[in-house]
């Protein structure tokens, strides 16, 4: 596991969740600007178009009538409004965004597959790991001891 790498797949994943966010606020706000602008819109000129409206109903039907019947339209303009809205096409820097957080995501699960497999390997067999440090001072002392061996045998037989 190498922390120079988890250090950037962090700080990768935490620009990608700044960049999402981002986006995220800005259509949020755009779209919310957008409904307000248009609901400013709409009551203004239904506002006209009723007035002139109920004033044409009037003379066909009772004033009661011409009101319910403009009151039908306004609700159906409104929902009509509120449905172009709500629709929000993902952007290609949204998905962009999404791609770069899940293949940091990816990078971390596997540094840390990686450190687990470390650690466990470590803990199962704690000789395993120390064998590869301790072989060369243990091969120097059986050579120091087998030569002081070789030696004390060759003095002792003449």
């Amino acid at each position: 596991m190498n922390t120079e790498n988890v250090v950037n797949h962090l700080r990768i994943l935490w620009r990608t969740d700044k960049v999402i966010a981002d986006i995220r606020l800005r259509h949020l706000l755009a779209s919310l600007g957008m409904r307000a602008l248009a609901a400013l819109i709409a009551v203004f000129g239904l506002m006209m178009f009723e007035l002139a409206a109920y004033f044409w109903l009037v003379q066909i039907w009772s004033a009661i009538t011409a009101a319910v019947i403009l009151g039908a339209v306004d609700v159906a303009i409104a929902a009509i409004l509120f449905a172009l809205a709500s629709r929000s096409p993902s952007g290609r820097e949204l998905e962009l965004a999404n791609d770069i957080h899940g293949a940091s995501i990816e990078a971390l699960q596997l540094e840390a597959r990686a450190f687990q497999s470390q650690v466990t390997g470590v803990m199962s067999h704690p000789l395993d790991a120390a064998l590869p440090h301790l072989m060369v001072p243990l091969i120097s002392i059986i050579v120091k001891s087998l030569r002081r061996h070789t030696s004390d045998s060759s003095t002792s037989h003449t």
